[in-house]
């Protein structure tokens, strides 16, 4: 990771987006993905020259009407425009790049109340790290087989890169993988000491099938998907899961895995030794 996190950004994301997306002719023989940068400049309202000098990290005080211009044209979500501001602030003094306090691991006694009220659910709170502050019986009974809990304190992003078994646990490991990765470069280029040093520990346990992710990371990861388990007696699990944030935190998430479809609820409903819970979107899941 460089010293110049708001230019790669504004690079990854620009890369990212299509010409067809921006409502743009592709043309032939393309040699940049994405768009060029005279495209997204005019589709700002910038001169070439001005993004030039913003990826190469030559002009850090951009205004907030053009993070605003170059976040239209990008097609920003409302995070990554956060993010965005986050990152000029993080880059011109704005936020504490050092000294850091130490991180804050504590949850409160109603967010764990909060927890026992979704028992049986699969739900846990995890810092911007992937580490696993607190969980219900349901989630145990969903990581514990797969081993995911074994470590303390449990790390949900070292237990993808670094245990072989993660590959089994997670069908699609890929993409699981790149959101965590995402997650852990967002946190970095802002300034956490701890995501860094993490960052560094698993490019060297894990070499470039965590560095390439953790370089190439464009976009935040999702907050709302479908995720797909694998567990050891249960089978193949297809879970839908929200992820809020938790107010008056270190950005810890409180996260909810609910089934996707009529067999994640009657596998979850065995784990649980209960009736099974209703699958979301109703008999159909999430197909």
């Amino acid at each position: 990771m460089g010293d110049n996190e708001l230019g790669a950004f504004l690079r990854a994301r620009r890369e990212a987006v299509t010409p067809a997306d921006a409502g743009l002719p592709g043309g032939p023989r393309r040699r940049t993905p994405g768009l060029r940068r005279a495209e997204l400049a005019t589709l700002a309202g910038v001169s070439v020259e001005y993004l030039t000098r913003l990826e190469q990290g030559r002009d850090r005080h951009p205004s907030a009407e053009i993070l605003a211009a170059l976040a239209d044209a990008l097609g920003l979500s409302a995070d990554e425009r956060v993010h965005l501001h986050r990152l000029v602030k993080a880059m011109t003094g704005g936020t504490c790049q050092g000294g850091a306090p130490p991180p804050d691991r504590a949850v409160r006694p109603t967010v764990r109340a909060l927890l026992d009220r979704l028992d049986p659910a699969p739900a846990l709170v995890a810092d911007r790290l992937g580490e696993i502050l607190a969980c219900t019986a349901g989630y145990e009974r969903l990581a514990g087989p797969a081993g995911l809990l074994e470590a303390r304190p449990a790390n949900l992003t070292r237990f993808v890169f670094t245990d072989a078994r993660a590959r089994g646990v997670f069908p699609d490991w890929e993409r699981v993988a790149g959101e965590l990765a995402a997650g852990l470069r967002a946190a970095a280029s802002l300034g956490d000491h701890r995501a860094a040093l993490l960052a560094g520990e698993l490019a060297v346990a894990a070499g470039s099938g965590f560095s390439a992710r953790f370089e190439a990371a464009a976009a935040l990861p999702r907050r709302t998907g479908v995720e797909r388990w694998s567990h050891p007696l249960a089978g193949e699990l297809l879970l839908a899961y929200e992820s809020l944030d938790i107010p008056g935190t270190d950005e810890h998430r409180l996260i909810v895995y609910l089934p996707a479809d009529d067999a994640a609820s009657a596998a979850l409903g065995l784990l649980a030794g209960t009736a099974a819970p209703a699958a979301v979107g109703g008999p159909q899941g999430a197909s």
